[in-house]
């Protein structure tokens, strides 16, 4: 078994409880000193860093959130002094301000060697080409794969997103092994390499590496069977240090979360209070090991679970659940929670069917009653076929829906390659109701 630290990796539970609330204290100490937000914070509860004896106590610290980091744009979080910045990346925010992250030195190295751990837990090495399709900028995921990839001592292709064909084309000439992308895009790219007539026995790739957005065990299959790899999912925020904060290993049963640097706690959605492993709940994340910008128990608004189960890999780094979705994804239909990823499972399991892995969730307000339509492509076969066997489709699709959402959605079935396509993250949800 290949570890690519592992002191760490495979670090005792004891162990691992010390480091982290050594570091927890530093950090802790460190905050309250620069970053006049968090004293503020701490103060309005009455808690002072010598309160925070051991990683037991963090409960007792105040919780960060999305609108901390607005209001404190750009740099009013940050703890070091600007000389000491040396990277600055903001999320893609659609709304109001950006939520900036600043990066010290010690930081791009730590991220470096989380996300060389994670290419390592999916089978990769330094003889490996990887092949980085997510976009590069002020988003984190192709400098995060770039970086971490040339710290394995991989040869890297700093492809970007995008121009799908010159992807395949590389991908085959370069001998690429490892893809990174958006789980979309690489369904975007198996669907080109389909239509092109490419042979896909000329490609080496071995392993995917996915992440940036929500995807169901459904949809890892349809990626696996369609480009003929081992799909894995990385995980990772533009806030706390892009993708490398946990990954699949060859398992691939549940996310490695590299712990040391990154404490995690699920907590109640509602009340906030901390869950025991195994429980579903909102991901709080607190930065231990990191000083541009260290976050105190940040809310990610994931929806997940963590398990402390041995993996026959023999990591004992804490496992992250796939993601189920997120608090702000999440739809209110009719009173009831509906996650687009529970959509996703059921058309993705109706695949032999001639149902396609492209679809749309449409939500409108008629007469003061929220509606759900699900545009859905599917096959040229079936599209050409009868009226009666769209149909069957069609009501099958919306049965299944109604049993796991308990909520009903009218089916629209549509031709191949009517909805649109992303290169980046896909957007799944179109929400017309007025508030």
């Amino acid at each position: 078994m290949n570890y690519y630290n592992e002191k760490i990796e495979r670090m005792s539970r004891e162990d691992m409880t010390k480091l982290q609330s050594e570091r927890l204290v530093e950090t802790i100490a460190r905050v309250y000193e620069t970053v006049p937000a968090y004293r503020a914070k701490m103060d309005e509860v009455g808690v002072k860093p010598s309160d925070i004896k051991s990683i037991a106590d963090i409960s007792k610290l105040p919780f960060t959130t999305k609108k901390d980091l607005r209001d404190g744009y750009p740099f009013g979080m940050f703890s070091a002094d600007m000389k000491d910045i040396v990277r600055i990346h903001a999320s893609s925010g659609t709304t109001g301000k950006l939520t900036v992250a600043g990066y010290t030195k010690h930081d791009i190295d730590v991220w470096s060697e989380c996300v060389a751990r994670a290419l390592v837990a999916t089978g990769a090495s330094r003889e490996s080409v990887v092949q980085v399709a997510y976009g590069y900028g002020m988003f984190t995921g192709g400098l995060g794969l770039h970086y971490g990839a040339e710290e394995l001592g991989a040869a890297v292709v700093p492809m970007s997103s995008g121009n799908t064909k010159r992807q395949i084309m590389l991908m085959e000439d370069f001998g690429t092994d490892t893809i990174c992308c958006t789980p979309s895009y690489a369904l975007f790219i198996a669907e080109e390499i389909k239509n092109s007539g490419f042979d896909i026995s000329k490609l080496k790739l071995k392993r995917g590496v996915f992440g940036a957005e929500p995807w169901s065990q459904e949809m890892r299959k349809e990626i696996e069977q369609s480009l003929n790899i081992k799909a894995y999912d990385i995980y990772g925020l533009s806030e706390i240090s892009g993708p490398g904060v946990a990954c699949e290993c060859e398992a691939q049963d549940g996310l490695h979360i590299n712990e040391d640097f990154f404490y995690p706690e699920i907590v109640d959605r509602n009340t906030l209070k901390p869950l025991p492993y195994g429980e579903e709940g909102e991901l709080v994340f607190t930065t231990i090991s990191k000083y541009g910008m260290p976050l105190i128990r940040y809310r990610t608004r994931d929806i997940a679970s963590l398990s402390i189960e041995p993996c026959k890999c023999g990591r004992t780094l804490v496992k992250l659940g796939r993601i189920k979705g997120r608090n702000d994804d999440m739809l209110i239909i009719r009173g009831v929670n509906v996650f687009p990823s529970q959509i996703e499972s059921v058309l993705l399991s109706n695949a032999e069917y001639g149902v396609l892995p492209y679809y749309q969730i449409v939500v409108n307000r008629e007469n003061n009653l929220d509606t759900m339509e699900i545009q859905v492509e599917i096959s040229e076969e079936l599209f050409s076929d009868t009226v009666g066997k769209i149909e069957e489709l069609r009501a099958k699709l919306a049965a299944e829906m109604l049993s796991n959402l308990s909520v009903s959605a009218k089916i629209k079935l549509v031709s191949p390659n009517s909805l649109p396509r992303s290169e980046g993250k896909a957007k799944r949800i179109v929400d017309n109701r007025v508030y």
